[in-house]
């Protein structure tokens, strides 16, 4: 099942990444302290308030089911595709096809999202000091500094993200043990994890919410050409993957429930005039002022390491696309010294340059029209892209039984995984245009650009079939050991 389809010269630098090294370049796309800084208090104002601790409980468990089947297959299937390949292997060439263009849209269109982000992020920080300059300037400045890691080879990118992830949770865990060493407002209570706090609000955007703060997580397997002993440092990423995030999560929103008041946060939250800044009112009651510059940095260096992180992911699905003859062959080569996927690279570069430039020009928002349309976008063809593999598992064990003698992992846990993740999926169309602030025809565009990728990879994998059904017939099959 692991036959390969690519020259010896030409492949990924293997045995470069260990276990640690993965957990770190796919925690670092998740972008912790953005997420509990930015999407939290927002999760919390437009979901389920005080819910968010539970709500997160619910996420890390589904994920971690989903694991279950993801790590099985993962045992025998070894590509930089991941979701493509594994999609392939269960429903055939044209499924992967649609799965390979849906993925390589989702992550551009998470990256690029992300960098509007960055752009105001780092534009609002040097207002500050007085040097003021639009927000795409900084944005074009971290494209070039991503496009030179993205080309090198990939465990520099592994070392940078590790100290920058690092950074990340020790800044809030200081936050986190002042409000434990405190008491929190009130005495510490384990009401945000109640069935009743689940259920105030809108516990449904609480969970679109929760699984776009996962996002990253999965992309553990991409690195499975490059990962020492794959067998068994993959399966050990993935699951300490999400269980580094889901605990991170629950603990830290618990703790700010507890921070404001079980009963005070929604009326603090709605007292802001920009909820974000919720992280750093909480640091301010609680450790002192003296935090905030700081986390004002690393807030800065958690979206450049989730660019960094999702640059290293698109490439690779772009790579691998070249590779199998779905995508022009010119991008599936790897560099002479570097063995890194620099053509793919470059082109993910050009891309992100362009539509940069296209919201820069047009006068958009970075935030409410670049970073939130775009993300949106990217979460919701993630999402999607899981449901597939996951059923994409069950049917590959099905017909190849004798790999995976256990059925309650490759079939039972991966079909109710699968059922799960397609009512999300139909919540998150339903809800499009409220997560994303989009409207009128937007909020139907924007979701649509999952079936066009779709439809596109779909139409790549016929015409591959028809102009070189070999090619076609060993798709998704991967990289020999």
């Amino acid at each position: 099942m692991t036959d390969s389809i690519s020259s010896g010269d030409n492949r990924l630098r293997k045995d470069s990444l260990g276990a640690l090294a993965v957990t770190f370049l796919v925690v670092s796309a998740a972008a912790p302290l953005t997420a509990v800084a930015g999407g939290v208090p927002l999760a919390m104002l437009l979901g389920n308030g005080a819910g968010m601790p539970a709500t997160f409980l619910m996420v890390t468990v589904i994920l971690l089911l989903f694991a279950v089947g993801y790590v099985a297959m993962a045992r025998h299937i070894r590509n930089a595709g991941a979701f493509y390949a594994y999609t392939t292997q269960g429903f055939g060439g044209y499924a992967g096809g649609a799965a390979a263009l849906i993925a390589i849209l989702s992550y551009n269109a998470m990256q690029i999202g992300i960098f509007g982000l960055f752009g105001a992020i780092t534009a609002g920080f040097f207002a500050g000091l007085g040097i003021d300059l639009p927000w795409w300037v900084y944005t074009f400045l971290g494209i070039a500094a991503v496009a030179v890691l993205g080309y090198r080879r990939v465990d520099l990118s592994a070392k940078i993200l590790t100290v920058l992830v690092v950074l990340e949770y020790l800044v809030v865990l200081v936050i986190d043990f002042a409000v434990i060493g405190t008491g929190g407002d009130s005495g510490l209570s384990l009401a945000p994890f109640s069935s009743d706090a689940f259920f105030s609000g809108s516990p449904a955007i609480g969970l679109l919410f929760g699984f776009a703060a996962f996002i990253g997580f999965e992309a553990t397997t991409i690195y499975s050409e490059e990962a020492r002993e794959p067998h068994r440092t993959i399966p050990i990423a993935t699951y300490a993957s999400v269980l580094l995030i889901g605990l991170f999560y629950m603990f830290t929103s618990w703790l700010m429930v507890n921070a404001a008041g079980y009963e005070k946060l929604l009326p603090q939250l709605q007292g802001l005039a920009d909820p974000t800044t919720f992280l750093f009112v909480i640091s301010e009651r609680y450790v002192g002022a003296w935090l905030s510059p700081i986390m004002n940095i690393l807030l800065i260096t958690s979206l450049f390491a989730g660019v960094l992180a999702f640059h290293n992911g698109v490439a690779r699905y772009m790579y691998v696309a070249g590779r199998e003859r779905l995508l022009p062959a010119g991008l599936g080569v790897t560099h002479p010294a570097f063995q890194s996927p620099h053509v793919a690279s470059l082109v993910q570069t050009a891309i992100a340059v362009a539509v940069i430039a296209l919201f820069a020009v047009t006068g958009q928002d970075p935030v409410l029209a670049l970073f939130s349309w775009m993300t949106n976008v990217g979460t919701l063809g993630v999402i999607v892209l899981m449901a597939m593999t996951a059923f994409a598992i069950v049917v590959f064990f099905s017909r190849n039984p004798e790999l995976e003698k256990n059925a309650l992992a490759t079939k039972l846990v991966p079909a109710v995984t699968g059922l799960v993740l397609l009512a999300v999926i139909v919540t998150i169309v339903r809800n499009f245009g409220d997560l994303a602030g989009a409207s009128g025809a937007l909020a139907v565009i924007l979701p649509g650009l999952v079936l066009l990728a779709a439809l596109l990879g779909l139409v790549l994998a016929m015409r591959l079939k028809g102009a070189d059904p070999v090619s076609y017939a060993r798709l998704g099959l991967g990289q020999a050991n």
